[in-house]
């Protein structure tokens, strides 16, 4: 049955001031007429007998009263509204209403069709039963029509997905057999996990007649995920899927509430999913604390967004630089390339750790990374310390420069031994050791373990009483892999590998991505601050809870205090509800539905049994409103274009349009001309002569276009002359021997010069000369980080690195105390040096017997191949006491100035080889050791 009713029925006695409204329409005259005064018009006019209405015409009158019967017809908005009505009076009316996330928006015509229902069981003495999917708790017995009444007054929308199969339960317990008249499904069309169980059990109540009654489901849009890529947000949504297509903006809101951002969802006919992106700086998206869809206030709606959303600032250090054209070989390329996705990567604009590490700390990063770092310059100690009380948090890996670093570091979480342990070479009895299952404790915990990863060097760390609480994740033997300490509010995290696949198959796998992911998420987002970190297992009790229309509140109610495992995203459940769990310094956020989720339609099996499908109460109806107003508004549009008519409007002649005169044109180009003469910064700045280049450019240009060699200037003349003369002698043999054409030998002073020019740098100790400054050693630590050489020659003959007791020893020793520098050996007998343009066995110089020491090769060692190293590297650094550049030395006349230690021009003969040795060397890095020429060199070595 149709129904015509009025929602404000009382504006129907508005109708009763028609016959008013008529009579003052027929008796109200006409405008006057107005009629030119010249006399002559005037005569003309007098006989005329045509004359002017007294009344209204009755159908102008019938249009005026259309107008106003449409307009009072409006204001009591006539509604058609058909509903079915009637219950099946065999049994008791059964409610089963959806009272989650999905029906906040249409939940006032939920509870108007349940309260119909409720009306026809109340007019059929039916007792009613009634169940809400989103309660805790349920009393569904069957009662009276007016207790059920109160139940659905006092029942509110939830920020919950429904629990139909806790319902289904509990109607089932409650009605002990009764076989139910009517069971009323009030859903909000939503599938759930338990729906097949919560189906069942309905379905076995056996009601006379079962009614699904469902709303449209526009309003079911849910945020499931949101990712702070490293160029914009990703934010994702699902809806139930309809064929049409439709749009959705997103605020993205700060803590005060206010819209900083936003994008737009874009459903596809069909689809289910959408995926908006909101572009904004890393600063800005930092700061944003909620998600909202727009037009839509839904739990769903909502995405709370905590410490965890927000990106990382992270700082990465390297002991070495590396060679770029040979990036897997890199310290840092697969940290970078496992953080990018999830952190900002900051990097050190200089390879002078003196200058770079302050630098870092001013830009207040979330954490530092350090790949093989085992010495720092004095001066930067305290402040990471500092940085670390307040909250920083320290990431370091092993690498030959640890293993070969002083016991006493404070940086690192254990004590570690002296050097590196080795797994699985020729010289150890071990195999490469796999990891060890996770401990229940620490950010890894509930990882599972990668089989396929395994270790072949690590450094060890001393066994302490608390060596175990520290250990988060260990290898197959028990010794540690990765440990931790705790330094006031902030955290030093070492790996006992390194963080390139040298001594590990670790970077290679995608649990490395896993583990730096937890641990940088361990990090304050905003970096370093005052307070304590809290323990991230720990019960976290509600803070803020979201309301089923998107609000956040601090009514807590029964919600539980809440225990997130580091790496786990929590979803919300009875006991949890969405919202913020923690306390104002810091906290985790739950949202409705979990990262991925996919909402479906609800399908209901009654089993056979039919099922009948309606709308809510109001939703087919039709409300008149709409046309009576536009009917209103067209007699009134009608009514003035008769009025116009009558008086003669539309006869007469528009005037004429007058031109525009010269003001406005003088205007114009007045505007043009302010505009001309207005500063702009299109004007180009005229350079003065002279004014591009700056002093010293040539001499760059000059040592970027010829290769030259370089000495310190120690201070001292005679050495200072020693050591130019000689670089000159080995550039002139160069040119002699070689294709290499060096230029005039260069003196620098490391305190200030440019050394990126130099290949590699001769440096005569002198005990007698001024300490470098510390500044100075960070320039030269910086220098051998970027890929340049120093030549150390203490000129003593037999000094050993280990200690000798020259003064010359003991002053190179007090300059590499602060310096970086990786493991030392004399050159081996198959190390490209020997080999890279002469056949050598030794390197002498104005003296013999002193090995040249070079970096320590971690990959021969024990593997028994004859290469000198897998990469293009060259060493940092080489260390003699043989004095060289006193072998080198010539006068102008091209005459040795020194003799040598016993004299023998064979000797220096060798000496200059050496030179030209590790010039090929340093210019050519290992292309030597390519094994295409091994055989041809083994060849030439047997004859």
């Amino acid at each position: 049955m149709s129904a015509l009713a009025f929602a404000n029925p009382a504006m129907l006695f508005g109708l009763m001031a028609l016959p008013v409204i008529w009579w003052l329409l027929r008796l109200t005259p006409p405008r006057p007429r107005a009629e030119v005064f010249p006399p002559l018009r005037i005569l003309a006019t007098v006989l005329k007998r045509e004359e002017t209405p007294s009344k209204s015409p009755w159908w102008l009158t019938l249009l005026r009263m259309a107008l106003a019967a449409a307009v009072v017809l409006a204001i009591a908005d006539p509604v058609l509204n058909p509903r079915a009505s009637s219950v099946a009076t065999g049994g008791p009316l059964v409610l089963f209403i959806d009272n989650g996330w999905a029906t906040a928006a249409d939940w006032e015509r939920r509870v108007q069709t349940a309260d119909l229902l409720i009306d026809d069981a109340e007019s059929a003495e039916l007792p009613v039963s009634i169940a809400f999917t989103a309660d805790a708790s349920q009393e569904p017995a069957p009662g009276t029509a007016a207790a059920a009444r109160e139940k659905l007054a006092a029942a509110s929308p939830k920020p919950l997905v429904p629990d139909r199969v806790r319902a289904a339960k509990a109607l089932s317990e409650a009605l002990q057999g009764t076989r139910p008249g009517t069971l009323a499904m009030i859903s909000d069309g939503i599938a759930t996990a338990g729906d097949s169980e919560a189906m069942t059990l309905l379905n076995g109540l056996s009601a006379t007649n079962t009614r699904l009654i469902e709303g449209t489901g526009l309003s079911a849009v849910a945020v499931t995920d949101a990712t702070n890529n490293a160029a914009a947000m990703s934010v994702t949504a699902t809806r139930l899927a309809t064929t049409s297509a439709q749009q959705f903006g997103v605020d993205a809101l700060d803590s005060q509430g206010r819209s900083l951002a936003s994008g737009t969802l874009a459903f596809a006919p069909g689809a289910a999913t959408a995926t908006a992106q909101i572009n904004a700086p890393f600063e800005l998206r930092n700061d944003l604390a909620r998600l909202s869809v727009q037009g839509l206030a839904t739990a769903g709606a909502a995405h709370l967004l905590d410490d965890g959303f927000k990106r990382r600032r992270i700082a990465l250090l390297a002991g070495d630089s590396g060679n770029d054209l040979q990036p897997l070989l890199l310290p840092l390329y697969y940290i970078s390339r496992a953080l990018e996705p999830y952190a900002d990567i900051i990097e050190p604009r200089t390879a002078d750790l003196a200058t770079s590490i302050p630098e870092l700390l001013a830009s207040n990063p979330s954490a530092i990374i350090m790949a093989d770092i085992g010495r720092l310059p004095g001066e930067t100690y305290a402040p990471l310390q500092q940085w670390l009380a307040r909250g920083g948090t320290l990431i370091r890996f092993a690498g030959p420069r640890l293993a070969a670093a002083p016991a006493d570091d404070p940086l690192v979480p254990v004590v570690l031994r002296q050097g590196e342990r080795a797994l699985g070479g020729a010289m150890s009895w071990s195999e490469p050791q796999p990891l060890a299952d996770f401990p229940n404790f620490g950010p890894f915990a509930g990882m599972p373990r990668a089989s396929d990863i395994t270790v072949t060097r690590q450094v060890l760390a001393e066994p302490t009483p608390d060596l175990a609480e520290r250990t988060w994740a260990s290898l197959a033997d028990g010794t540690p892999l990765v440990t931790t300490r705790q330094v006031e509010a902030g955290r030093i995290v070492l790996f006992h590998t390194s963080a390139e696949a040298t001594w590990s198959n670790l970077p290679l796998s995608g649990q490395f991505v896993d583990m730096l992911r937890r641990l940088v998420q361990l990090a304050r987002a905003g970096g370093a601050a005052t307070g304590a970190g809290g323990d991230a297992a720990a019960a976290l009790p509600p803070y803020r809870l979201l309301t089923a229309d998107g609000i956040l509140t601090t009514e807590t109610g029964t919600a539980r205090p809440i225990s997130i495992a580091p790496g786990q995203t929590p979803v919300a459940s009875f006991d949890h509800p969405p919202g913020l769990y923690g306390t104002e310094d810091g906290y985790n956020a739950v949202n409705l539905l979990a990262p991925r989720s996919v909402i479906a339609p609800f399908e209901a099996a009654a089993d056979g049994r039919p099922l009948v499908r309606e709308g809510l109460a109001g939703g087919e109806a039709v409300s008149l409103r709409p046309a009576l107003f536009a009917a209103a508004f067209a007699l009134l549009v009608l009514d003035s274009l008769v009025v116009l008519f009558m008086n003669g409007a539309f006869s007469r002649r528009p005037g004429r349009r007058r031109a525009a005169g010269p003001a406005a044109a003088a205007m114009a180009f007045l505007a043009l001309g302010l505009l001309t003469l207005q500063p702009g910064q299109s004007h180009a700045q005229e350079l003065q002569p002279g004014q591009g280049a700056k002093p010293g450019d040539e001499q760059i240009l000059e040592r970027l276009d010829t290769t030259h060699l370089a000495y310190v200037i120690t201070g001292e003349s005679d050495v200072d002359r020693i050591s130019e003369q000689g670089l000159e002698g080995l550039s002139q043999f160069l040119t002699y021997r070689t294709t290499l054409e060096p230029g005039a030998p260069v003196g620098v002073d490391i305190s200030k010069d440019e050394l990126s020019f130099y290949p590699i740098i001769y440096w005569p100790i002198s005990a007698t000369a001024p300490m470098p400054s510390q500044a100075a050693i960070s320039r030269i630590d910086a220098y051998m980080r970027g890929g340049g050489t120093v030549l150390f020659d203490t000129r003593d003959q037999f000094s050993s690195l280990d200690g000798g007791s020259s003064a010359n020893a003991q002053r190179l020793q007090a300059i590499l105390a602060n310096i970086d520098i990786p493991p030392l050996e004399p050159t081996p007998e198959n190390h490209v040096l020997t080999r890279s343009f002469y056949l050598l066995k030794e390197f002498p110089g104005r003296y013999s017997g002193s090995p040249l020491w070079v970096e320590a090769r971690q990959d021969a060692r024990n593997s028994g191949t004859e290469l000198s190293s897998t990469g293009d590297g060259v060493t940092p650094l080489l260390i003699t006491g043989n004095d060289f550049a006193g072998a080198w030395a010539i006068d102008t006349q091209g005459a040795p100035v020194l003799p040598t230690v016993p004299a023998d021009e064979m000797q220096r003969e060798y000496a200059y080889r050496s030179g030209v040795n590790i010039m090929m060397y340093m210019l050519t890095g290992n292309y030597k050791a390519d094994q295409v020429h091994v055989p041809a060199l083994l060849e030439r070595l047997g004859q």
